[in-house]
């Protein structure tokens, strides 16, 4: 339904004014100082958790004074899971969207369920399920010990199609301690209802769903909603709300729709250096990512399969970043780093694109030192641009 038909009329909203607009919904054009962690995680509809410190990354650079403690404490109380959801993948959700969200995509998870049917033959997932459902909710399992446990009732089947067929026919959560800052632990697993204590209502309306999403990554299309959810024919629930919404349209005619009441804010509108950890939803929820991704560096954020954190400059992705934590390293680099003779250091390097002006290269530097102060626990450390590879 994201088609150019009918959008002659239609204001138009340039590419600059899209990533303005949808900075400011992600909390990145200035940091909340309003929203607790659990509020942030409510508005942004999760945050992207394949691993387990990119949720706590992607707050700092969101909430102002945010303390990694805030979001692992809410983990501890089960305010907070790490579960299966969007795309497939594991999303950090509020208890509330855990229970309502994973039902809502879960016809994404059975065609996910049916693309792995050749190594699931001759398995009944009704019992797979009820099988599973016993296992974890008796006690928290690993991967392993589930495909151990089917591999006996099943065989021949697939080992890895037993594992994805689990987490398919069943809302898993990883269970505590993994995923809070600074503790270990393997993944265990357990249902859902039976971590919080309360069952999933009924399967909801997408309409809400839409509309949250609008308010989180908005202005956007239908095909940009359905790449964030992993859903299709979300056309029609487009068509119902359009009287309600306000329709845009972006530079190649593409129908966009947000809340007729949402901020959208001036495309000149000052927009800081942000450094996002890897698998940002800023940077995957639309099927198109030109709002944040220029074309030409389409693909730079990534190196095979591994994922780079981020780098915003004026709005844009503009370069990538990591950092190395070792013991007994000196901090550097006058201005980037912090003093201390021992202890642990801490170094971030950016890579950037592109050649940065003095004033930018300084703002990124200060934007680091903060993040390593806030997020690690270095006695010292130091700021420094260049490629990864030549970095000891």
């Amino acid at each position: 339904m994201a088609s150019k038909t009918g959008t002659s009329s239609a204001p138009p909203l340039s590419r600059r004014a899209l990533n303005r607009a949808t900075l400011d919904r992600q909390l990145l054009l200035r940091r909340s100082d309003t929203l607790s962690a659990k509020d942030a995680v409510g508005h942004l509809l999760g945050l992207q958790a394949q691993n387990v410190k990119p949720p706590y990354f992607a707050l700092w650079s969101r909430l102002a004074g945010f303390r990694p403690e805030a979001l692992s404490e809410l983990m501890a109380a089960r305010d907070v899971v790490r579960i299966v959801t969007l795309r497939s993948t594991l999303h950090t959700h509020t208890a509330d969207d855990a229970l309502t969200l994973r039902p809502l995509v879960q016809a994404a998870r059975d065609r996910e369920l049916n693309a792995f049917r050749k190594g699931l033959v001759g398995v009944d997932t009704d019992r797979l399920g009820a099988i599973v459902r016993a296992l974890v909710e008796e006690r928290p399992h690993t991967m392993k010990e589930l495909r151990d446990a089917l591999l006996k009732e099943w065989p021949h089947a697939d080992p890895f199609a037993l594992s994805v067929a689990a987490r398919c026919v069943l809302p898993l959560v990883q269970v505590t301690p993994r995923g809070m800052w600074g503790c270990s632990g393997q993944v265990s697993l357990t249902t859902v209802e039976h971590w919080l204590g309360r069952a999933p209502g009924p399967v909801p309306e997408a309409d809400e769903t839409v509309l949250r999403y609008l308010g989180a990554f908005g202005p956007a299309s239908v095909k940009d909603m359905q790449t964030w959810a992993g859903l299709t024919r979300l056309g029609s629930v487009f068509e119902r709300l359009r009287p309600g919404l306000a329709v845009f349209r972006d530079e190649s005619g593409v129908e966009l729709f947000d809340l007729p009441d949402a901020v959208r804010p001036d495309e000149d509108a000052p927009a800081p250096p942000r450094l996002l950890p890897e698998f940002d939803n800023l940077l995957l929820a639309h099927a198109d990512r030109t709002r944040v991704i220029p074309a030409e560096y389409k693909g730079r954020s990534w190196t095979g399969n591994q994922a780079h954190c981020t780098l915003l400059i004026d709005g844009f992705l503009a370069g990538i970043w990591r950092i190395d934590e070792r013991e007994g390293e000196r901090g550097e680099r006058g201005g980037s780093g912090r003093g201390g003779d021992s202890g642990a250091g801490a170094l971030l390097t950016v890579q950037t694109f592109r050649p940065l002006g003095k004033g930018v290269r300084a703002a990124v530097a200060e934007e680091g030192a903060r993040l390593l102060a806030g997020m690690t626990s270095a006695t010292s450390y130091d700021v420094r641009f260049g490629d990864f590879a030549t970095q000891g």
